[in-house]
């Protein structure tokens, strides 16, 4: 009999202290940087982000996270074979935030490890569980997108410290008799490395390089359009469907604009598109899950609804999963 993988449970976790795009405007004006709501939104979509208080890291959100998909799913920690976590920002060099977070779940002896693909890492990450479950390497698999990305934000640039969120999603992937992942597409082209990315890195005790995100805005938005479109097609060919047959489209929640821009080259109604932008800013690997907890427990996305996930990022990566949810 052949095996596939299903999505069984979701959940997602933001941290309590919520900016609005006021407050976030009266924290750039303390540091002598002029902007505003208008501008903000205008440009992005985002109304709100969320900040992890200090000492809150990655793990700490991915376990409520996950917690929260293990029980929509009906099971415990001791029924998990396997913890991939996608992260930009790990709780340490080593070891992963897999780990650390499995341990917190007490979920311990499975295979636990990171996978970074930056803002693509959920669906980077979902592939790699789908595969191993396909494979028989797995059963039960918990695949998690946690981010901290306000402790890597330059508070100087306001072009990138407007756009970024703290939060955590999370998936619960069983092997199934019938299909849910139908299909996925991923790449990467690390000739665009310097339009995103955080160039420091640690040597003998102390920070080199710059350790604050550095991005080039126009730059990206070119590259995710066009990319964006090519994944989802792709992955609705390998499946024999159409634009037309997509009930849910659930992009990383990056840009509005780029997110209208592929709904449109998709030929899919803005009230298809699962959209947390507004509220919960770019969680990077976060973000993918996190928007579709919120459409499952919304009652927008329901079982048999075909969904498309996609997302892109720093590397420059990018991809797509089809969905049977």
């Amino acid at each position: 009999m052949k095996r596939f993988s299903r999505i069984t449970g979701t959940g997602s976790y933001l941290p309590a202290a919520r900016l609005s795009n006021a407050d976030l405007v009266a924290r750039l004006a303390s540091e002598g940087i002029e902007t505003s709501d208008e501008w903000i939104v205008e440009r992005t979509g985002i109304r709100a982000r969320h900040f992890a208080a200090a000492g809150v890291t990655s793990s700490d959100l991915g376990a409520e996270a996950a917690r929260r998909a293990l029980e929509a799913a009906k099971i415990t920690p001791k029924d998990i074979d396997l913890i991939i976590v996608a992260t930009s920002t790990p709780d340490m060099v080593f070891p992963s935030t897999a780990c650390i977070l499995q341990n917190k779940l007490g979920a311990n002896g499975c295979p636990a490890f990171d996978v970074q693909a930056v803002c693509s890492g959920f669906v980077y990450a979902l592939s790699v569980a789908d595969a191993m479950i396909k494979s028989g390497g797995a059963t039960t698999a918990l695949v998690i997108g946690a981010e901290v990305f306000s402790r890597i934000l330059d508070f100087k640039d306001r072009t990138t410290c407007v756009l970024f969120g703290d939060g955590a999603g999370a998936v619960v992937l069983q092997a199934s008799d019938t299909p849910g992942l139908l299909a996925s597409d991923l790449h990467a082209d690390g000739s665009h490395v310097d339009i995103l990315c955080t160039p420091g890195h640690v040597s003998g005790g102390s920070v080199l390089g710059d350790p604050l995100l550095k991005m080039d805005g126009q730059a990206v938005f070119k590259l995710a359009v066009g990319v964006l479109e090519q994944a989802a097609r792709t992955v609705l060919a390998k499946a024999e469907l159409k634009d037309t047959d997509i009930d849910w489209l659930i992009p990383h929640q990056a840009n509005i604009r780029i997110m209208q821009s592929t709904a449109k080259k998709l030929r899919l109604p803005m009230d298809k598109v699962i959209v947390t932008v507004d509220q919960h800013g770019n969680t990077s690997a976060a973000s993918i899950p996190l928007a579709l907890d919120h459409g499952v427990r919304a009652g927008k996305v329901k079982p048999g609804d075909l969904v498309m996930l996609e997302g892109v990022g720093g590397g420059f990566t990018w991809g797509a999963v089809l969905l049977n949810f």
